[in-house]
């Protein structure tokens, strides 16, 4: 079916497509992009596309209804993934549930973006969305995954731009797998010499090892290899976007940026830290009108969270607590699980683990069970109960930003690592795929951040490194965590960075609309 150019009048106002990924952390980020821009001009209309099962997730857990059914200029549209409700929708089956959204979501955006209906009811949801007259969409914003928004975008007449919301380093060493390929370097096998640095992507020649690239890069098995042509293929039709967006900030990636400006004809839009970026602006409007501020009411959660961590922090002393997650995807086994445990009462270090709900493979979903599989040994769950707290699932914002927090155990996802960078927390890394393995890298090696740990779970190596970041290099790291912390703050203030990236992006959005 062919779709006829939208014409539209000098005075329809610029109206967003917001298309994340339906994974916690891409819908976390760009539902604050969402929250920002329509905070950040009055004319600027969002519709965020999501799955009815990310929206349940949102209206249960981060009050997503109540929140955005008060502002006019923002709406919910959803579509069933068409998957069981028993599919994990991520992890080992991520290519399974991203083939099943673009296979139905295809069809969905052709529709919104040429007829302007961008309301729905959800049959899953039981929720009746409103219907509300909304200017025709004049702006597509998607993951770099769907490539098909650029397609549809084209047929229309209207700008794509692609938010990856991965790490600025992951998404240059995307944009080095052709040169990379072509060279031989990628993808090797587990029996390569895993620690021989790479040659072929400029601005990291001197520190990125072949164990620092995504795990697809390793040729494991067929899905690596399908995955790694996935990636070339996003590289592809990443040049013909009208911008990226990274959540990130100049004095954080600057010496990968330029590369990347060089490499790609439009626009970088560099926005972040997004969660401290959308924080000063509802302070703002908070201040302004005279009204209570709770950041936690702007959680995006697709989890309950428990809150009681919280108080436990509260009784611990400053700098004192290391907080263990591996956020929203990553699976362990209980040996590994049991391996942890073990370093971190061995370190004789206070610790927050989070115990995010079918994380563990094998392992029921609550703590007595918790207790009764893995912590067999009485020393181990003596030495819990002196130390510790396990929680389900944190507001992780919050507890990064409690004075009692001195380091993060993380998997090294990007929203994790941009979050411990703005509350200034040396990190240990332990990385599974995609960009956390970048990000582990340069964590330590480029911002001198904290330790990295990939490819490795032993109880005396996390005793080590747990030591090595509350105790034996607690000063140096903290002066680099905080430095770093006040460039991030810097840069979401008035004339900074990324404030000023947030203007070009409306601008260049608005203007981009009374061009069609």
């Amino acid at each position: 079916m062919e779709i006829e150019p939208q014409l539209l009048g000098s005075s329809n106002p610029p109206h967003i497509l917001i298309f994340p990924l339906p994974m916690q952390g891409p819908v976390n980020s760009m539902l604050k992009l969402a929250e920002l821009l329509i905070l950040s001009a009055d004319n600027i209309h969002a519709t965020f596309l999501t799955t009815d099962v990310v929206y349940r997730q949102l209206i249960v857990s981060a009050r997503a209804k109540e929140r955005f059914d008060q502002n006019p200029r923002f709406s919910f549209r959803t579509f069933s993934d068409g998957l069981p409700n028993d599919h994990p929708r991520g992890g080992d089956k991520f290519l399974e549930m991203l083939d099943a959204v673009k296979t139905v979501s295809h069809p969905i955006v052709r529709e919104i973006v040429s007829s302007g209906d961008t309301h729905t009811s959800s049959s899953e949801t039981n929720q009746t969305l409103e219907v509300v007259l909304s200017p025709l969409v004049t702006c597509i914003v998607s993951d770099g995954l769907y490539n098909f928004a650029l397609d549809v975008g084209n047929e229309v007449g209207i700008p794509v731009f692609y938010f990856e919301t991965m790490s600025p380093s992951c998404l240059w060493v995307y944009l080095c797998l052709p040169k990379l390929v072509e060279a031989g370097e990628v993808p090797f096998t587990e029996n390569s010499d895993l620690d021989a640095l790479l040659v072929n992507v400029p601005g990291m020649d001197g520190y990125l090892r072949r164990r620092d690239l995504p795990d697809f890069c390793r040729a494991r098995d067929a899905t690596d290899d399908i995955m790694l042509q996935r990636v070339l293929e996003q590289v592809q039709q990443m040049q013909r976007a009208q911008g990226i967006i990274l959540n990130t900030f100049e004095d954080l990636d600057s010496h990968l940026l330029s590369y990347m400006r060089s490499h790609c004809p439009n626009p970088i839009y560099t926005i972040g830290p997004l969660h401290l970026s959308l924080k000063e602006r509802l302070q703002a409007n908070a201040l302004s009108s005279n009204q209570p501020f709770v950041y936690s009411d702007h959680s995006n959660s697709l989890w309950q969270e428990d809150r009681n961590c919280m108080a436990w922090l509260d009784k611990q002393p400053l700098r004192s607590v290391i907080f263990c997650s591996f956020g929203s995807q990553v699976v362990i086994t209980k040996e590994q699980l049991t391996e942890f445990l073990h370093g971190l009462v061995d370190s004789e270090t206070l610790f927050l683990w989070m115990n995010r709900p079918g994380s563990v493979i094998g392992l029921e979903e609550n703590y007595e069970m918790l207790e009764k599989q893995v912590l067999m040994h009485g020393d181990l769950l003596k030495g819990i109960k002196k130390n510790g707290c396990i929680v389900s699932w944190v507001p992780q914002v919050e507890v990064l930003s409690h004075p009692a927090i001195g380091g993060f155990l993380t998997h090294g996802g990007w929203n994790s690592v941009i979050e411990s960078v703005v509350a200034g927390v040396p990190m240990v890394c332990w990385p599974h795929y995609v960009d956390q393995l970048v990000n582990s890298r340069l964590a330590t090696e480029v911002w001198k951040l904290g330790v990295d740990i990939k490819d490795s779970c032993n109880r005396a190596i996390v005793e080590k490194v747990v030591r090595d970041i509350m105790y034996l290099r607690k000063d140096e790291l903290l002066e680099n965590a905080t430095k770093m912390a006040n460039l991030a703050s810097t840069s979401v203030q008035k004339g900074g960075s990324s404030y000023e990236s947030m203007k070009n992006l409306i601008n260049d959005m608005e203007s981009l609309t009374s061009q069609i």
